[in-house]
């Protein structure tokens, strides 16, 4: 018990952080879901223009960002607006993922280890480190060899799949969301742009779909 009582200590920083981003991207996703559903009233068409614009770069900007619960916010847009939306939102939810990744691709993993160090995480700064020594193209195989046979192992070969199940499971906003995943996936290396976009674009297809078809 002490043991995790003084791993719980060294950590806390990170704890602190973890919850204050949740709770962050709950208000945030609440507060954009608030922003709509209210609104959604007899209007004329170019009112109902503007808010639908406001409404999708507040859903990209927020969406991009770990922690917040996106596909929640596009599941409500889309049940709001319905299936003429249904293009719209699935284009902003892609565009959300994209910029996620494409920032944490140019955010130098140094940066990332001191963060990760700072909040009492060593491990996963050490982590950092070794990744940031090594070209692009060796860090699959050097990860491959510090991931425990089997299951993990499995995972990271099979990384862009388990990626599309993520960005799907529901209240995935806790291990960090579409956005979060998705930045974890730009800094790591270990996905090509192409295969992201692909995999992003067929994983968050089915729900607009759904609605667009319905």
């Amino acid at each position: 018990m002490r043991a995790v009582l003084t791993r719980l200590w060294r950590v806390r920083k990170a704890l602190i952080l973890y919850a204050g981003l949740l709770l962050m991207g709950l208000y945030l996703g609440d507060l954009l879901r608030d922003i709509v559903i209210p609104e959604v009233r007899p209007m004329n068409e170019p009112m109902m223009h503007r808010l639908i614009s406001l409404t999708l770069i507040l859903f990209v900007v927020t969406a991009a960002l770990p922690f917040v619960p996106g596909a929640e916010i596009g599941l409500a847009l889309l049940m709001v607006f319905g299936g003429k939306a249904a293009a719209v939102v699935y284009l902003s939810m892609i565009g959300a993922l994209t910029l996620s990744f494409s920032v944490a691709r140019v955010v130098p993993l140094s940066m990332l280890s001191s963060g990760l160090s700072w909040l009492g995480l060593r491990r996963a700064a050490r982590f950092a480190d070794e990744l940031d020594a090594l070209p692009r193209h060796e860090r699959l195989s050097h990860v491959l060899n510090k991931v425990p046979s089997g299951p993990g192992e499995m995972v990271v070969r099979n990384r862009y799949l388990a990626l599309a199940i993520a960005i799907n499971v529901p209240g995935n906003s806790l291990v960090g969301g579409g956005g979060g995943l998705a930045f974890v996936a730009g800094a790591s290396g270990l996905f090509s742009f192409p295969a992201f976009l692909l995999t992003i674009m067929l994983a968050v297809a089915p729900v607009p779909l759904f609605f667009a078809f319905s």
